[in-house]
């Protein structure tokens, strides 16, 4: 969660897994929009000798949409390679890492970024780009935070790149949450009720891997324009990230290892986030992950009557009886993940792509950065956060249980009166990881090995 290991199949391949994808214009440089695109969820920091990184045998993708028909218009290709330069030694750095050049780093990755767009143009913007080292511990990678600078790169047409390892964003009580829809703040009034109790964050002290572009707005719209119009269509943009592999896998003995051969295809997919982790059944989390967001109608019966929105009635008795009694489907539900939003519903606001319903994050790209940004985003009241877009900082977790609790059906239907439970909902946690940049790559350093401890397990 928000798509850490939300499908059977693409949890055996972490290297391909979608965690996370952020869109946002940019709060220090207004006039780009900030893409990322995190991957190999769950990384605990002690990964030595072989710590985590980018796989030579995924194609990872950033695509987004401006003809809102939900096709890739503009995609942003990214292509990694591993370099062994000892072939006899067992670790990863032989000594203190100084730079992200330093020939003690035993085990470097580099890579190139290439732009798409949809009449097959294509652009390599650079190559054999460095990635930093994961963060080992204090004698190995001393003061991390400067492996981070010198792996932001500035690239041609104006954009920047980074691609590594940083601490994970994302905040969720996935023990609780998991253990029958348990949320720790609100335990007292569940099905079977415990004393409550602070929210335990699931991610704390771990770490993922993240691609991350900064571009000029003009690069990602229809024309190449810089919108100012906040009601016009060609200020929304669609945005999803993908992970493929090679059809052919074999396993060759003589180099001990799986070679891949064959055409592309997709393995692992995410737009709006916990979209296949709690909305697709499981029996479809797969096939979700292999398709295309053009082709998500098949999948919009699941957003119009979500399986959640009838558990918390179940799981919560009494506390939410106008849930349980509105049988309508979820029109709220539908724009804000399927459509966007259309004029006329928030005031001032708009994000919607047209009636092609697919699974996106939809960024107006008009909308300014909030000058103090509200994690709650459009619900709120912040038109700059979530889901407008997705901002490092959003809480994404208390922002969907509240829509799917019925937050937002009296935005479509205005005879509906929320249960008084449902302005609270929350998992009770926040990030409690390493702080947040303020600036490009936005997400925090990662936590390192030799700085974190163990959890501790319990009964």
């Amino acid at each position: 969660m928000s798509s850490h290991r939300e499908a059977p199949e693409v949890s055996k391949d972490p290297v391909a897994d979608n965690t996370d994808v952020y869109a946002f214009v940019s709060p220090d440089a207004p006039d780009t929009v900030t893409l990322v695109a995190n991957f190999i969820p769950f990384q605990n920091p002690q990964g030595g000798p072989n710590f985590y990184e980018f796989g030579d045998d995924v194609l990872y993708e950033i695509h987004i949409s401006n003809r809102g028909d939900a096709r890739a218009d503009v995609t942003y290709q990214f292509r990694f390679t591993t370099t062994v330069r000892n072939d006899n030694t067992f670790l990863y750095n032989t000594g203190p890492i100084s730079s992200i050049s330093d020939p003690a780093w035993n085990r470097p990755q580099h890579y190139s970024v290439t732009r798409l767009t949809r009449g097959r143009r294509r652009s390599v913007l650079a190559n054999n780009l460095p990635c930093p080292p994961v963060n080992i511990g204090p004698r190995s990678t001393p003061d991390y935070g400067r492996f981070t600078e010198q792996a932001v790169q500035s690239i041609q047409g104006g954009r920047k790149v980074f691609a590594g390892q940083r601490g994970d964003g994302f905040h969720v009580d996935l023990g609780s949450i998991f253990d029958l829809g348990t949320l720790r703040p609100f335990q007292m009034a569940h099905l079977i009720p415990s004393a409550t109790a602070a929210g335990v964050n699931g991610t704390q002290g771990l770490n993922v891997h993240s691609i991350a572009l900064q571009v000029p707005i003009r690069d990602l719209t229809l024309g190449g324009i810089r919108p100012t119009d906040v009601a016009a269509a060609t200020s929304v943009i669609g945005v999803w990230a993908t992970a493929s592999r090679q059809k052919s896998r074999i396993w060759d003995s003589r180099r001990a290892k799986h070679v891949f051969q064959g055409p592309w295809s997709q393995v692992s997919r995410l737009g709006n986030p916990l979209f296949n982790e709690v909305i697709t059944p499981m029996a479809r989390k797969d096939a979700w992950n292999t398709a295309s967001p053009h082709e998500d109608s098949t999948f919009a019966k699941y957003v119009s009557k979500p399986e959640l929105a009838g558990l918390l009635p179940v799981l919560y008795p009494g506390v939410f009886p106008k849930l349980a009694a509105y049988t309508k489907p979820r029109a709220d539900l539908l724009a804000i993940l399927l459509t966007g939003i259309p004029s006329g519903v928030v005031p001032g606001f708009q994000n919607y792509t047209g009636p092609t319903q697919a699974d996106m994050l939809r960024l107006n790209v008009a909308v300014p950065p909030t000058a103090d940004p509200n994690p709650i985003g459009l619900v709120a009241g912040d038109a700059a956060g979530f889901p407008n877009g997705r901002r490092i900082i959003d809480d994404v977790v208390a922002i969907e249980l509240r829509a799917v609790a019925g937050a937002t059906i009296p935005l479509v239907d205005p005879s509906f009166t929320p249960d008084a439970a449902t302005g609270g909902l929350t998992d009770g946690t926040t990030n409690t990881n390493l702080p947040y940049l303020d600036h490009f790559p936005y997400l925090a350093n990662p936590a390192g090995g030799y700085q974190s401890a163990p959890g501790v397990p319990a009964a």
